[in-house]
């Protein structure tokens, strides 16, 4: 008889049962298939808060046929995902099928490929309790947040909002943040800078202050101009040259956090859709002469830790690649931070001999962008540092001291293939023509430039990952959940890429935080995230976390509901000059989940809607005559143009219709800005011509790049 092997996700079943062979059965449980009621708290907090787990029903029919196939095998081999959400699926499975616990029936798999299928299988263990209390105390811990205070507050501010023990922080952070942008007070400052020319090369040198190296500032413009005048005869001579060589080094493998703000700056991906989309990779594609096969490691991770084999195969590669000199003369080793529970390496390619544009025709666009960018970084992160030779100038001009700095690339190293992103816009120094202490420059320029100070910068989807991260909120896996459940809640909108709180966020915050303070306190947020850790490493007690939890929490529950007893927080009605056509009344905003719009104040009598005056469009709907309005999509906020009738037309598009027919299939021809146009239909052939020209551009352009690198590489070994 085989023995049955289950795993989460059904897409992994054809790659490991192929690797596996006839000796074995491998079946899916599609995820979780028990949990907590949705009808109550399922919460007995008498008995050491024991949660009432009950069965999915709509996984009843795949339970049955789950047990069906344990009592034929001969064995069953938990192997859902290496994770502690993982090793409660398999507890619950264990739960379901009698299977005992003290048998080495879980194995994990760290990757998808034959190598990691093996390894699993060849090390099968107990079931972790330490993981899946771990686990459980999360679960009961959201639970009891999300089920007190989400009907908290239906009641005193509206129905449908929901507040959660980690959500409700993270949107603390975005509303703090607006509101020292409220607060924060613009200062003048001034700046002045010298366009200076040694020769035929002309640079820029920047006001320090005094000769005799005293920093100087400039509040206003009479004495930005006051400096200029009294600069505008001087003699501008080089006083001072410190010439220097830094070493700039690669940003370390990803770990789950990092691709998800990479991917958003890089890419432009939501945290969602890069987690989606590494799942698949990790999951296995079908590669041509390898088959189904897992092409990144587990995604879920927070350890900088890479195997030996892995750096092995990563250091021949480079080798071959771009020679000796690009490898470091030790190898690189990166510290995980502490708070990590290093179970998993970082994410990397499995294969590093599959580069992203041998298994291009395998991915979907998607894929082979988040592909790349792993592969990327991953080879980057084993290479040499770049080196740069950096020079500081000082010019003394009169009585003041100006200031260049400039840096050239000695040699590439790690940037010949890879740069970790930014968040902000700063500009590195450039590069300085060479100058001798004692040289005469002739000034060709001087600029002064008013400047304001800037208040701290919104967060985007990037940066508030960045904040979670660094502030042990939540854990990695959660982060795009939590960013996603708050734009869907309307508790935030995003404003281009920057994330701006709803007045609807700020008032659920300003009421969480003024009843429950310490709940929603960041530092104490990251010490129950350290108390799950120390569970799960079996330091600790998970009942006696929740019973301390539940004191303070049932606490303060109380005294709220004293305080605001008979009370309702009301939500300040945004009013429009926009007049109801059918009432006469001025029409209010609201949110849907379509986006916002004109609602009359007279609901229910009136049931008038409108869209907003500066999303109506002149250009009618093509497919009925309507009214176009621009609206966002739910899941990422992006824009189209849908039909004011809808759903009764259903006409959609990613561009304004232009009014005109497509001469090919008939379709509706759609503005892409610039003068450029193309038709709505993705079937047509003008559309399927433009997408393979375009491959054709990008494979052309990879296979220039690709040249003039080996050719970089083979003048760097000479």
């Amino acid at each position: 008889m085989a023995k049955l092997v289950i795993v989460e996700s059904p897409t992994k079943v054809k790659s490991i049962k192929k690797y596996l062979g006839n000796g074995y059965e491998v079946m899916a449980s599609m995820g979780h298939i028990r949990d907590l009621p949705k009808s109550k708290i399922g919460i007995d907090f008498e008995s050491d808060f024991k949660p009432q787990y009950i069965m999915m029903s709509e996984k009843k029919a795949l339970i049955k046929t789950l047990k069906e196939a344990s009592e034929k095998s001969d064995g069953v081999l938990l192997a859902t995902d290496p994770d502690r959400e993982g090793e409660a699926i398999s507890w619950h499975l264990a739960q379901i099928l009698s299977l005992d616990l003290n048998e080495n029936n879980r194995i994990t798999f760290n990757e998808i490929t034959e190598a990691g299928i093996k390894t699993g299988i060849e090390n099968p263990r107990k079931l972790d309790i330490n993981l899946v209390d771990a686990q459980q105390a999360r679960r009961v811990l959201d639970r009891i947040v999300g089920y007190k205070l989400s009907p908290f507050l239906w009641k005193k501010v509206k129905s449908g909002l929901s507040a959660g023990r980690v959500q409700t922080v993270a949107l603390r952070l975005i509303v703090d943040r607006e509101r020292e942008i409220e607060k924060f007070e613009a200062v003048e400052f001034w700046s002045v800078d010298a366009k200076l020319a040694n020769g035929r090369n002309t640079f820029v040198a920047k006001l320090y202050g005094t000769a005799d190296g005293q920093k100087i500032e400039i509040h206003n413009e009479s004495s930005a101009n006051a400096i200029v005048d009294a600069l505008q005869d001087a003699e501008y001579i080089v006083s001072n040259i410190k010439k220097g060589v830094r070493n700039k080094q690669p940003a370390p493998p990803f770990i789950t956090s990092t691709l998800q703000q990479e991917a958003s700056r890089k890419l432009g991906f939501t945290g969602q859709r890069t987690m989606r989309i590494a799942q698949q990779l990790y999951e296995g594609v079908e590669v041509p002469g390898i088959g189904a096969t897992g092409l990144i490691t587990y995604m879920r991770t927070d350890s900088l830790r890479i195997s030996e084999e892995a750096r092995s195969a990563g250091n021949a590669y480079i080798v071959s690649r771009y020679g000796k000199n690009y490898l470091p003369a030790k190898p690189r080793y990166y510290r995980t931070k502490s708070s990590a529970q290093d179970a998993h390496e970082a994410i990397r390619p499995t294969n590093i001999n599959l580069d992203p544009l041998s298994v291009k025709d395998s991915l979907t666009a998607d894929q082979f962008k988040l592909y790349r960018l792993i592969w990327e970084r991953f080879i980057a992160s084993l290479m040499a540092a770049c080196v740069q030779d950096t020079v500081a100038v000082d010019i003394t001009a009169g009585n003041y001291l100006f200031k260049a700095n400039g840096h050239s690339v000695r040699f590439d190293g790690y940037t010949v293939l890879y740069e970790e992103g930014k968040d902000d816009d700063s500009n590195e120094d450039g590069d300085l023509p060479e100058m001798t202490k004692g040289d005469a420059l002739k000034l060709k320029e001087l600029t002064p430039n008013q400047h304001f100070t800037q208040p701290p910068a919104r967060f985007t989807e990037p940066t508030l990952i960045k904040a979670l991260d660094e502030n042990g909120i939540g854990r990695p896996s959660t982060y795009a959940p939590i960013i996603s459940n708050i734009l869907s809640r309307d508790y935030i909108e995003r404003e281009k890429k920057s994330l701006k709180p709803t007045q609807l966020g700020m008032i659920v915050v300003d009421l969480m935080v003024e009843y429950f303070k310490r709940i929603f306190d960041v530092k104490f947020t990251a010490g129950l995230e350290k108390q799950l850790d120390q569970i799960g490493a079996g330091e600790r007690v998970w009942t006696e976390t929740l019973s301390d939890f539940y004191a303070d929490f049932s606490k303060l529950y109380s005294q709220a509901e004293v305080s605001l007893d008979g009370k309702r927080v009301e939500i300040p009605v945004v009013e429009s000059e926009e007049v109801c056509d059918k009432c006469g009344r001025k029409m209010i905003l609201k949110s849907g989940r379509f986006g916002k719009f004109l609602a009359c104040p007279g609901y229910p009598e009136c049931k008038n809607t409108k869209p907003l005056p500066e999303d109506e469009i002149k250009q009618p709907c093509p497919k009925c005559g309507s009214k176009l309005v621009k609206r966002f999509a739910k899941q990422g906020g992006k824009s189209f143009y849908g039909c004011s009738n809808f759903p009764t037309c259903d006409f959609t598009a990613s561009g304004l219709p232009t009014g005109e027919t497509c001469p090919e299939c008939g379709g509706y021809m759609i503005s892409a800005g610039r003068g450029r146009k193309y038709c709505n239909n993705y079937e047509c052939p003008s559309r399927v011509r433009g997408r393979e020209e375009a491959e054709t551009k990008k494979t052309a352009r990879a296979a220039k790049t690709k040249k003039k690198t080996a050719s970089k590489a083979k003048s760097s070994k000479k």
